[in-house]
């Protein structure tokens, strides 16, 4: 894990900040009696350990008076917004639920979105905002996965916060803005914590489905674990987390590519900047790319002995955008080429699980694509268990 984003205030409108614009916040509380400041001891965790920090600031608020009276709601939720993205560390990422409408006095609250992504581009420029209005989309289920085909291009159309999108899920292949997906899951039944769960926290074959629905294919892993009561993390939550580590580690730890010798149909100019062995050099700033018009293409990976595999992954290079829309993957089973698996989109990484098989040269075909191929790498890894 990458990142940890706070709650720092759900639809029940309680602050984890002492908000200075109301009294339903830490302040008003018996813990470090009154002058206690979870968002503050979190963003110092953080930065002590490495993790980049995002913030959740629910848009509903079931406590506050105002909301339901749009102006002076919108006034206050920007005030708050103002606290948090001014006194912590950078953050990453700022999240806003889908947001019911309704305030305590029976109107309608009109959240005032671009005022709102204002505030956020002034304070925290670098951070992402997670919302369907934001840079970074909901995948339309609380699962944990994305759809066998997620482009990380999106159109929102008239739809608003809240409110499920059928593009949501896949995206959109000529979408008008990139937003990609972000899966968010629960590694218990529910979001909170509660007691009765501490036997149901997911397995690591969950855990495992969860993240090749999610990284797998081409999504964000959003995993939601609830503090207890304590304000910890449940032994029972910690002890699956270490043991998902470890299985993620002793998978996709080793690439067995490394060493390989990969040749390609075409590349590039025959220039050696474009050329097949880019896949496989482990740097973020090359890829094997073909001629403009040339929109298929195949990447043969020669292996010097052979090796038993249960996972394929490809990566596009992302920053001239996502192009693949189907690939297909061969392996050299005695002396023929067999098909392994095939796929639509791959996108900043595609895992492809696949029937474990040994063999010695994989074949990556792109039978289309939307502009000329660009694949940053590949990587080979074996199976979960070995047969």
């Amino acid at each position: 894990m990458t990142g940890v984003i706070l709650t720092a205030k759900h639809h029940d409108g309680f602050c984890l900040w002492p908000s200075s614009h109301t009294e339903h916040s830490v302040k008003n509380s018996p813990w470090r009696n009154g002058k206690g400041d979870v968002v503050r001891e979190l963003s110092e965790a953080c930065r002590e350990a490495g993790l980049k920090m995002g913030l959740y600031l629910s848009p509903w608020d079931r406590h506050e008076p105002t909301h339901g009276d749009s102006p002076k709601y919108n006034e206050h939720y920007i005030n708050q917004l103002t606290e948090l993205l001014s006194q912590y560390v950078p953050l990453f990422e700022v999240w806003w639920d889908g947001a019911c409408g309704e305030g305590p006095n029976g109107k309608k609250q009109v959240y005032d979105w671009e005022a709102y992504k204002k505030v956020v581009r002034k304070l925290q420029p670098k951070a992402v905002i997670f919302s369907d209005v934001g840079d970074v989309r909901w995948v339309g289920n609380e699962d944990g996965y994305a759809d066998e085909t997620n482009w990380s291009t999106f159109s929102p159309g008239k739809f608003q916060p809240g409110q499920v999108n059928p593009n949501q899920t896949q995206g959109n292949e000529d979408g008008d803005r990139w937003a990609p997906a972000e899966c968010d899951v629960s590694i218990r039944p529910g979001w909170s914590y509660h007691a009765s769960q501490d036997s149901q926290v997911k397995s690591l074959d969950q855990l495992w489905e969860i993240y090749l629905g999610s990284v797998g294919r081409n999504g964000n892993l959003l995993l939601n674990v609830p503090a207890d009561r304590r304000g910890r993390i449940h032994e029972n939550d910690t002890a699956r987390l270490r043991e998902f580590r470890r299985e993620i580690d002793r998978v996709f730890g080793k690439n067995l590519a490394k060493g390989g010798n990969v040749s390609a149909d075409s590349f590039r100019g025959n220039d050696p900047n474009y050329g097949p062995q880019n896949v496989v050099d482990h740097r973020k700033s090359s890829y094997w790319a073909t001629d403009d018009e040339v929109k298929t293409g195949t990447l043969t990976l020669s292996l010097p002995r052979p090796v038993r595999i249960g996972y394929i992954l490809a990566a596009e290079h992302i920053p001239l955008g996502q192009r693949v829309s189907r690939f297909e993957v061969d392996v050299l089973v005695d002396g023929k080429w067999v098909l392994a698996g095939k796929g639509t989109t791959i996108g900043y990484k595609r895992i492809l699980p696949i029937e474990p098989v040994t063999t010695d040269k994989v074949r990556l075909r792109i039978v289309e694509s939307k502009a000329c191929p660009v694949i940053e790498s590949i990587g080979l890894f074996p199976p979960r268990r070995q047969s």
